[in-house]
């Protein structure tokens, strides 16, 4: 069952991997980068670790010049939603990274070259150049994290949402996330825990507009 699984995991991620892309926009006036929401200008609670924006990642290289997280506001809505039902239970998000550029993306392609940790942007553009997909774990009241199968951005199996021989709290986090992220239109990646694509994604324009350039 579990090798049924990953397959079917896996013919799907191929799937949307395949589906031809729209356009890449480079303009930051086009419209749908006027759609992106600076996270933190919500002020819903989240707390925030955003990896590339420093050299804590796996390219040892800091990627972001500015600490920022975008969402179109759609996704974004969504999030804040995901917080306030999350903070009912004394916990609440954080966030690793969200809106990529393309420029990033490709960058990261040329050091990984799988695509089942990163989008290979000459088949779909990218997953996160949309402004639709979050990377993020669960922490408890006082922003710790909480145990989870792998650290982020752990390229191995066990990172796999079908992964076995997780520690029973790790897995029951990870599951806690999932359910509460699908209850409001996150969709989960199959091979990693922490990323998320909201449920419209594919329609949504990729985007190659630096960080610094958003307002």
């Amino acid at each position: 069952m579990r090798i049924l699984g990953s397959w079917l995991w896996l013919l799907l991620a191929v799937a949307a991997a395949w589906a031809e892309p729209p356009p890449v926009v480079r303009d930051a006036q086009a419209p749908a980068v006027k759609e992106l929401v600076d996270l933190a200008s919500l002020e819903a609670g989240f707390r925030f670790d955003l990896r590339y924006a420093t050299p804590n990642n796996f390219v040892h290289a800091t990627l972001y010049p500015v600490a920022r997280a975008y969402l179109q506001r759609d996704a974004a809505k969504a999030l804040v939603e995901v917080q306030h039902e999350l903070a009912e239970r004394g916990l609440g998000l954080k966030i690793f990274d969200a809106y990529r550029p393309l420029a990033v993306q490709q960058r990261m392609w040329d050091l990984i070259h799988d695509d089942r940790y990163v989008s290979n942007p000459a088949l779909n553009a990218g997953r996160h150049t949309r402004g639709t997909a979050v990377d993020l774990t669960l922490v408890n009241s006082e922003g710790h994290d909480l145990p989870m199968p792998t650290p982020f951005d752990d390229f191995t199996e066990r990172a796999h949402r079908d992964a076995t021989g997780i520690p029973e709290e790790a897995a029951r986090n990870s599951k806690l996330l999932e359910s509460v992220m699908l209850k409001h239109g996150f969709l989960p990646y199959p091979f990693e825990w922490w990323h998320f694509d909201f449920r419209d994604w594919k329609s949504h324009p990729p985007l190659d507009v630096p960080l610094e350039q958003l307002k």
